[in-house]
């Protein structure tokens, strides 16, 4: 019975508890079950809080046997990032330096998933500060692939990549900075759904930079990133998700976004893409602008709202930061305000220039998510820096631009490399083409069966 439960996505739990197939209570049993056991042993789990989320759910059943008509998630346990903040609650941000702070707000998104009756089981790993690609935490250790638990997960929504693909819960919610959603799902083979910035509140959530800062799903099929952000959107992104691919037109550029492909990803993708055309999606090449230039202003934008954030931190807590991580934040302090108003002052004109030169015609743009396979840990944190800068550089390579252009993008797991870890494209389209990119994403996985393969680490035999 346990294993049965966890192999249900996000709307098969929910319908099952509906209908009373399943109870809240022993779902939730089952799920705080694993993410003690199989959470805690790949280093996904921060805090869980066992004893609210089972009255919790106790009350949920004793509402679906009094009532018809039920919220959306009834029911449906979940946990998330260590960033959302719920009042009266931790919230350390993946830190040393916050390890003891208590939220007095609660963050939008998690009051609206309350409101639509799913439970809080509590807060997954993440990387310092949400200040990495690869999920990188010295201080309380690294997350671990569920695929392989010498390869990292993808960050710095570790935890919650972790946590969806091992089957310990069916979904949670992560941000994206710079691809921290798209990270983990591209690496743990689910989709990763960063939204147009500013579609869902940030507010309650730990920022890394305002102007950059997204929250969305992952989750392990299209319908359930569909619900996830319907929810903390207010918007409905189910409806369409059933009417069909066919006569869409879909761009691939080329350019910078194939200079470091891989083969093994290469041949992923292009084999998405004749799945895609057999679903009746025209397929048109594209020219990329200048990316330097993208990636150059999005790295200023990042430096200096994340150096204003943690510029008291950096001048008393050095020593509290992992040398990784206040690396990359104290170049920040240095930028002139010139730099960073003429890099938010270029945004707008600059977005236009990539969706005319990247989408152009077409409905939406098909990019890689990541470039090369699944790193291992040792090759994110061990070595020549300059080797490690490397590697760190070539996973965000497809990624960091997006979030400068402010553009929603979701990775679709698209197939394995050789040694069985996840590919996974990227979807980006124009602003607040989330039903577009969640169509697409929906009807290839009905065509593909790769986001129901299920890791070694979940162990559900």
């Amino acid at each position: 019975m346990q294993s049965a439960i966890a192999t249900l996505d996000l709307c098969a739990l929910a319908d099952a508890i509906a209908k009373g197939d399943v109870t809240s209570v022993k779902a939730t049993t089952v799920a705080l079950e694993r993410l003690d056991l199989i959470g805690r042993k790949l280093n996904a789990v921060v805090r869980l809080d066992d004893e609210r989320a089972l009255d919790a759910a106790e009350a949920a059943d004793k509402l679906r046997a009094s009532s018809a008509v039920l919220p959306v998630l009834h029911g449906v346990p979940l946990a998330h990032k260590d960033l959302f903040y719920r009042a009266g609650d931790l919230s350390g941000g993946g830190s040393k330096i916050r390890a003891d702070f208590r939220a007095d707000v609660t963050a939008t998104v998690i009051a609206r998933l309350d409101a639509a009756g799913a439970l809080d089981l509590g807060r997954l790993q993440l990387a310092e500060f949400a200040m990495s690609p690869t999920g990188y935490n010295e201080s309380l250790g690294h997350a671990r692939n569920p695929w392989n638990p010498a390869h990292v997960p993808g960050g710095s929504s570790s935890g919650s990549g972790v946590a969806v693909a091992a089957r310990l819960v069916t979904g949670s919610l992560g941000t994206d900075t710079g691809g921290s959603l798209r990270h983990p799902g591209a690496m743990c083979g689910l989709i990763g759904l960063k939204p147009t910035w500013g579609l869902v509140p940030t507010d309650g959530v730990m920022p890394l930079s305002a102007s950059l800062d997204c929250t969305g799903p992952l989750a392990r099929t299209a319908q359930d990133a569909a619900r996830l952000l319907s929810v903390i959107s207010e918007r409905d992104y189910e409806a369409a998700l059933d009417t069909g691919v066919a006569g869409m037109r879909i761009a691939i550029p080329g350019g910078y976004y194939r200079e470091l492909l891989h083969p093994d990803v290469a041949a992923a993708l292009d084999e998405a893409v004749k799945v895609l055309r057999s679903l009746g999606v025209t397929i048109l090449e594209t020219t990329p602008p200048d990316m330097a230039l993208i990636n150059a202003l999005m790295q200023i934008v990042m430096s200096v709202e994340a150096a204003t954030i943690h510029r008291r931190w950096l001048i008393e807590r050095p020593q509290d930061y992992a040398d990784q991580v206040r690396s990359r934040i104290e170049p920040g302090l240095l930028y002139p305000a010139t730099r960073y108003v003429e890099a938010l002052s270029l945004r707008a004109q600059i977005t236009q220039q990539w969706i005319a030169s990247c989408i152009g015609s077409a409905d939406l743009a098909l990019l890689p998510a990541i470039s090369i396979p699944v790193p291992t840990i040792a090759a994110t944190t061990e070595g020549d820096p300059a080797d490690v800068a490397a590697v760190i550089g070539q996973l965000t390579h497809c990624t960091r631009g997006i979030n400068y252009l402010g553009l929603p993008g979701a990775s679709v797991p698209c197939g394995f490399d050789a040694a069985g870890l996840p590919i996974a494209f990227q979807l980006v389209g124009r602003p607040y083409a989330e039903t577009d990119i969640l169509r697409v994403a929906h009807a290839y996985q009905g065509a593909t069966d790769w986001h129901q393969r299920i890791p070694a680490g979940a162990e559900l035999n």
